[in-house]
């Protein structure tokens, strides 16, 4: 199952987030719009993989685990490098890419168990509102003559556009985490549950042996 189209697009996304990185941070502006192209295919590939799946029936459970993670993993690798770039602040990025890991890991436990995760609208709203960032400033660094975006050169950073959209962005990301947790508390419980005989039984071959 690992081989079927929807699979491979997604294998594409993830093999195309290095190619997307190391032009990025390539001088030239050049690079930076071919950073964007690159950037571009990749999220359609998202489209076209999660519309493909629904519509021959091509879902599995290998793709229901890699298709949010190989997401996650180019959106975070842009943010990352906005923030290397001094687009962003550090501990925005490190805020967003913690939630999403982290729901993830839930997505994947609950994947395991066979208990699929409820998604929520905040969270559908959040990736949006990422993608959009993300399309917003690789549209704005390839105009040629707009002002730097790096906060260093800001006089005041904290009113720029980049600042305020990713601040909302971070806003949604921990409402729409508390959210996920809350609505699929019994996958939290479940874990708790499962870590707890785990350790039990560690406990007891260590009494054995």
């Amino acid at each position: 199952m690992v081989f079927i189209v929807p699979n491979q697009l997604t294998l594409i996304r993830i093999l195309l987030t290095p190619v997307f990185i190391w032009l990025f941070l390539h001088p030239g502006n050049n690079y930076h719009l071919a950073a964007g192209i690159v950037f571009l295919i990749g999220s359609l590939t998202d489209w076209y993989d999660g519309f493909i799946a629904r519509r021959f029936n091509l879902i599995s459970r290998w793709g229901q685990f890699m298709d949010p993670l190989a997401d996650k993993i180019l959106v975070s690798s842009a943010l990352v490098v906005f923030a290397l770039k001094d687009y962003v602040f550090w501990w925005m990025i490190i805020i967003i890419i913690f939630r999403d890991f982290l729901i993830t890991f839930l997505r994947s436990f609950a994947l395991i168990i066979g208990k699929p995760i409820i998604t929520t609208n905040f969270a559908k709203w959040k990736t949006f509102l990422q993608m959009t960032f993300v399309f917003l400033v690789l549209i704005y660094i390839n105009i040629p003559g707009w002002s730097d975006l790096a906060l260093s050169t800001l006089e005041n950073p904290w009113l720029h556009w980049t600042t305020i959209l990713v601040l909302i962005v971070v806003i949604l990301t921990v409402y729409s985490g508390i959210h996920y947790i809350i609505v699929n508390f019994v996958h939290i419980i479940e874990l708790y549950r499962r870590m707890l005989r785990l350790i039990g039984k560690r406990k007891k071959s260590d009494l054995n042996s």
